[in-house]
């Protein structure tokens, strides 16, 4: 191929590029009547949390913040944040008290919720409505709890987006969310809006946001107001970042907060989310597509899909059942990850070696793993020290010489070696044993399986299908 070809395909993908990112902006830019909509709601909301905030506090006051107050938000959305704010001189508990006060002013028939402290939330003409109170500080490095930097957020943000940043800033949470890493909450751990909105910001828009992701060298560090890190920008090499020793981050994304030097905006983001964004980042440039911006989900798994993806890969599903903890996701995915890392774990010291696995959630929970090895012979092998090894060596053979159970001890190379029987010959005995709560599980899990659970083995895996349809197929059809 000439350089002249080369040079005209370069151009169509580029003509291809901004097209499709031409309509997807179309889609995704709230139109005048939805943002008159929008703004018709906040202020009479914000006009009567004002009231009650007044009335209450004579320092207080209340402003919008999150996306709709950034002018960040996707059509469709219909989230509003509204933070009444209280002088820092308030003790925690008057602020609380107040803060509830204001917000069941402000939405009579809301409902309260709790983050790091309570909040009101309701809906109102068809928006979601959160009044949210804070601590009105100086800086956000005074922050006393993590709500009282969401104000600091706003106010940089809306200094630095002009509308067609803002219109960038859509286009790429949109993205986000169709390749499934958009999401701050802990079953996700992907982009949130507002670390979204900095590294479109940061690199200077959408396009040239995910040509930097595609060459991008985790560790990658940004730090917009130059807090003393080095910054790996689009412009600059990966050797200009800081050494990985002198990071007082270990992340494979950190975004420095620009209101807060001591916090990586970015820290809940996962590699693996961090990887996919390359990966799909790399695809849009390679062949532009609408579908890159839109959720695929799958179709539930059918029991015959399920019996032929077993029969096919030869490994053996167990799974362990049970009542979900009736806790809030932020809550139940890090305990769910703590219970499949500790029963993997277990799983694999007894030799049943864990080929892949998962947890998932609905009305009740699930770990699922499939197993490389489901049964192992009676008997284990046990290697002691080396018979030069004097006290050890003694200790080891006097405990098994005269165990019936065992054979040997016998001497291999230079040690005593014996075969003893093996606690659990299969993973159903160890998963229905009581040996199961000695591995590391959530604290409310392990509440939950000490009231019941069960166990499945082989196909009796095909009774989760009713309520885990799609999570199996995600698990056994995967995509990056």
């Amino acid at each position: 191929m000439s350089e002249e070809d080369d040079e005209s395909d370069d151009r169509d993908g580029n003509r291809d590029l901004e097209r499709v990112v031409a309509e997807v902006r179309d889609r995704v830019d709230p139109k005048a009547d939805e943002r008159a909509r929008l703004r018709e709601v906040a202020d009479r909301l914000m006009d009567r949390a004002e009231a009650a905030a007044t009335e209450r506090c004579a320092g207080a006051d209340v402003l919008q913040v999150g996306s709709t107050a950034r002018n960040t938000w996707i059509s469709g959305d219909r989230d509003i944040d509204i933070f009444v704010r209280f002088p820092p001189e308030l003790d925690r508990e008057t602020l609380e008290e107040y803060g509830l006060a204001v917000g069941h002013a402000t939405l009579p028939d809301g409902h309260e919720e709790y983050a790091e402290h309570p909040y009101v939330k309701g809906e109102i003409d068809g928006f979601d409505i959160d009044v949210v109170p804070c601590f009105r500080l100086e800086s956000a490095t005074e922050i006393r709890s993590a709500v009282d930097r969401t104000p600091f957020h706003t106010q940089y943000l809306r200094e630095r987006l002009n509308d067609d940043l803002a219109g960038d800033v859509r286009v790429t949470k949109q993205f986000l969310k169709g390749i499934g890493a958009y999401g701050s909450d802990l079953r996700t751990r992907g982009f949130s809006g507002y670390l979204t909105e900095l590294l479109v910001c940061e690199y200077g828009g959408f396009r040239s946001l995910i040509e930097a992701a595609a060459d991008w060298h985790p560790p990658v560090i940004l730090d917009p107001e130059d807090h003393g890190y080095a910054s790996e920008t689009a412009n600059s090499s990966r050797d200009a970042a800081v050494g990985d020793a002198d990071l007082p981050f270990d992340d494979p994304l950190i975004v420095i907060d620009p209101t807060d030097p001591e916090r990586n905006v970015a820290a809940v983001c996962s590699a693996a989310n961090v990887a996919r964004f390359q990966h799909y980042a790399r695809e849009l440039l390679e062949a532009p597509q609408l579908d890159r911006f839109e959720s695929d989900e799958p179709e539930p798994l059918a029991e015959s899909e399920l019996r032929e993806h077993l029969d096919g890969r030869g490994t053996t599903p167990v799974a362990i059942r049970f009542e979900a903890p009736d806790l809030v996701e932020d809550q139940l995915y890090p305990q769910l990850q703590k219970s499949l890392d500790g029963i993997t774990q277990g799983l694999d010291d007894r030799g049943f070696d864990v080929f892949r696995a998962t947890a998932i959630a609905d009305d009740t929970a699930v770990v699922f793993a499939e197993l490389a090895v489901s049964e192992r012979p009676a008997v284990e092998r046990h290697q002691g020290p080396p018979v030069h090894v004097r006290d050890h060596a003694v200790g080891f053979y006097d405990t098994y010489a005269d165990d019936p159970a065992a054979y040997g001890p016998f001497i291999e190379a230079n040690r005593y070696v014996t075969e003893r029987e093996r606690e659990f010959t299969t993973a159903r005995e160890f998963l229905e044993s009581d040996r199961l709560f000695d591995v590391g599980l959530g604290a409310h899990v392990e509440t939950a399986l000490e009231d019941g659970y069960e166990v499945l083995v082989d196909e009796d895996v095909t009774g989760l299908l009713e309520e885990f349809g799609t999570d199996l197929a995600a698990y056994f059809e995967p995509h990056p």
